[in-house]
């Protein structure tokens, strides 16, 4: 029975691969953990199947001679396929669980407590959640989300996205920090203690842009850098200093006073929080995302953009 693919020795073939990617064969036994004599054997032996040539020898490393960059980019085509293929068997989970990553803020502040009602609603479909605040992407091996929460331009994703809100952004402190700072305006903002979130996950907005977008210059008072917005926000419950707000995500802060509005002056978002629901996403997933938006997004955006 003849073979279904005329392929030489697909060990061979892994070989080259590794030679031509780095174009060296000490690399590509280092990358495979076998010796660069082992190595060379194996092109001699493909070189050999195929009646020429794949590398030009030379005396600091090799080149692909014109035959070796066919063969290569074929091959980068095929393991392409190949490992988008095992990564669809690897990561497929089980038909009734979703999983969906958040930076903590959001997962504290606004996931989380939606998801009582969601399992009221749907008790056989289990989410899990995936915290990711560096902004690092996963690595191949880990479990990737079927849906992502971010804080940005949804135009820009290759998925499909949703809206979830597009919000106002106030100054937010306590009462005790309004009192004893004597906050009554804008430009009382200026010299008192400001808190500043910087984090790789989400572009939050600044205090400067803040300040800028209601036609008021730059704060001079001092600053204080935290990378977690959970705990910008305790440390403004703590009366370290002003801090930003979004009004959706923090209607409970606001609910209970443990901050409040220092002035009523506020700047719409130049960005929505949105829902991105990947390639891989299930059929739950997409009932999970329909559920997230038809709960929390109104009929129309009330803060549209521009």
């Amino acid at each position: 029975m003849p073979k279904p693919y005329d392929l030489p020795s697909l060990g061979d073939l892994a070989c080259f691969e590794c030679a031509a990617r780095n174009l060296s064969f000490k690399l590509a036994a280092t990358e495979l953990n076998v010796t660069p004599a082992a190595v060379s054997h194996r092109i001699k032996a493909l070189e050999q199947d195929l009646g020429q040539a794949l590398f030009t020898r030379q005396y600091r490393g090799v080149e692909l001679t014109e035959a070796g960059a066919l063969l290569f980019v074929s091959l980068q085509r095929g393991f392409e396929a190949i490992s988008d293929g095992v990564s669809r068997i690897r990561y497929r989970h089980d038909e009734t669980g979703v999983t969906i990553a958040a930076t903590t803020a959001m997962s504290g502040l606004w996931l989380t407590p939606r998801l009582a009602a969601f399992w009221r609603a749907h008790p056989g479909i289990a989410i899990s959640q995936m915290v990711q605040d560096s902004g690092t992407p996963l690595s191949p091996g880990a479990v990737q989300p079927d849906l992502s929460i971010h804080y940005g331009r949804p135009e820009r994703e290759n998925d499909e996205t949703r809206l979830l809100f597009h919000d106002r952004i106030l100054a937010l402190g306590t009462r005790r920090f309004a009192t004893t700072h004597g906050i009554r305006g804008v430009s009382d903002l200026l010299q008192v203690p400001l808190i500043h979130t910087l984090s790789g996950a989400n572009a939050w907005t600044d205090w400067r842009e803040w300040f800028e977008t209601l036609g008021w210059p730059a704060p001079q008072g001092p600053g204080f850098a935290l990378n977690n917005y959970l705990i910008s926000l305790q440390a403004a419950e703590d009366d370290v200093g002003a801090v930003l707000g979004w009004e959706g995500l923090l209607g409970s802060h606001l609910a209970s006073g443990r901050l409040v509005q220092l002035v009523p002056e506020t700047m719409i978002s130049p960005c929505p929080f949105y829902l991105r629901i990947h390639a891989h996403a299930s059929a739950n997933a997409r009932l999970f995302a329909d559920w997230l938006v038809e709960q929390d997004s109104p009929a129309e955006d009330p803060y549209p953009a521009g």
